[in-house]
């Protein structure tokens, strides 16, 4: 095999969309700033039992795992940075009342997502910790949204679910082996006659309860719906009536529900989100809240977020146009090096031809030139 063959899922960002990815994520941090997030900057490796404590079996599968040479532990590569905020807010910063931080770094996944899917994401997100009102769960959707506005994504729109309802219809359930998991896929796949094969032995409420939610999905509608056809739980109502409040904040967004999706990783805990766009092959948000993630770390406090792929969100954008750039002569006079120091003082982008390459075609397309006009240096279109 020749040493330039890249793993599976793995591959080289060449200029032109490296550009965009490393513009959408200035432009997402500074929409997340805008909301008063605070940058973190987690390690791409840690401890194991750090990695993957609390975070259940999906992260584990996901991630790579090596041993320390220093220390002859297992360590772990990141295949998600919500644990290592969850223990940043819990452990480093131990704030009182609300804290907002924000992060954007690769993760690594043994596997990748789906058939086109990269096993290196860039993930961005944005956390919340510290409330537990419905406050905080909007508050993510609209960054999400924002960000995506941002982002320059065209109609985005929001299924929505909340993760209480599936595990209140399991409360008293016995589920022995793979029968969770099993259970789960079978809502994911909206597989009707294998939900009802699995819980032929379940309490008549939780069977009905679990097959009622494969139909439902849809608009506003479905959340009446829901009332009437799921088991008069407390918990389940809640669950309907925070859903709601929080689609009607949602002006001008297209929101749809989803009650049977448990589709991400395991810690949510409520409400919870995906935003999907026209050219995408699956969600390109996902978010909620999870208030257990901190929990493992000695602090167990509210928390709501989301996190995207900013490879995945620049795969499915146009190109953004080129930013203007100055093409100059390379000399060693003085005049022209400060010229150009100028120019770039003022956060122009001045590419000098080096001498037998000024006709050659470069990144950045330059639209004008920098000529020397009565012993003045001077810009002037191309």
């Amino acid at each position: 095999m020749s040493a330039w063959v890249l793993p599976d899922h793995i591959a080289d960002v060449l200029p032109s969309e490296a550009r965009h990815i490393e513009e959408l994520r200035r432009d997402l941090l500074d929409m997340a700033r805008c909301y008063g997030y605070e940058l973190v900057m987690p390690p791409l490796l840690e401890h194991l039992e750090s990695l993957l404590t609390g975070a259940g079996e999906a992260l584990d599968l996901q991630t790579f795992k090596l041993v320390d040479q220093l220390s002859g532990r297992m360590m772990g590569l990141r295949a998600d940075s919500t644990p290592q905020v969850a223990r940043i807010d819990a452990h480093l910063l131990n704030r009182h009342g609300v804290t907002r931080l924000c992060y954007c770094g690769p993760v690594l996944h043994t596997r990748p997502g789906g058939p086109h899917a990269t096993r290196e994401p860039l993930q961005f997100g944005a956390e919340i910790y510290g409330h537990a009102g419905l406050e905080a769960d909007l508050e993510t959707l609209q960054l999400a949204l924002d960000c995506l506005k941002v982002a320059r994504v065209q109609s985005p729109s929001v299924d929505m679910a909340d993760a209480r309802i599936v595990h209140a219809l399991l409360e008293g359930v016995a589920l022995e082996g793979d029968l969770a998991e099993q259970v789960h896929a079978a809502l994911a796949a909206k597989d009707s006659s294998e939900l009802s094969v699995l819980t032929k032995n379940f309490p008549q409420a939780s069977r009905q309860g679990l097959l009622a939610l494969v139909q439902l999905y849809g608009d506003e509608k479905i959340l009446v719906e829901a009332e009437k056809m799921l088991p008069p739980s407390p918990v389940v109502r809640e669950a309907l009536s925070n859903l709601k409040w929080l689609a009607s904040h949602l002006e001008g967004t297209h929101v749809t529900f989803d009650l049977a999706d448990l589709r991400g990783y395991a810690y949510y805990t409520g409400a919870r989100f995906s935003i999907y766009a026209a050219g995408a092959n699956d969600a390109l948000v996902r978010g909620g809240r999870y208030d257990e993630v901190g929990a493992v770390f000695g602090r167990n406090r509210p928390a709501a977020g989301f996190s995207l792929d900013v490879k995945a969100l620049v795969g499915v954008l146009a190109a953004r146009p080129l930013r203007a750039a100055i093409r100059a002569p390379w000399r060693e006079a003085a005049d022209l090096r400060a010229a150009i120091a100028s120019l770039r003082v003022q956060g122009e982008t001045v590419v000098c031809a080096l001498p037998g390459h000024e006709s050659e075609v470069d990144e950045f397309h330059c639209d004008r030139e920098l000529i020397q006009v009565a012993g003045r240096w001077v810009v002037k279109a191309i």
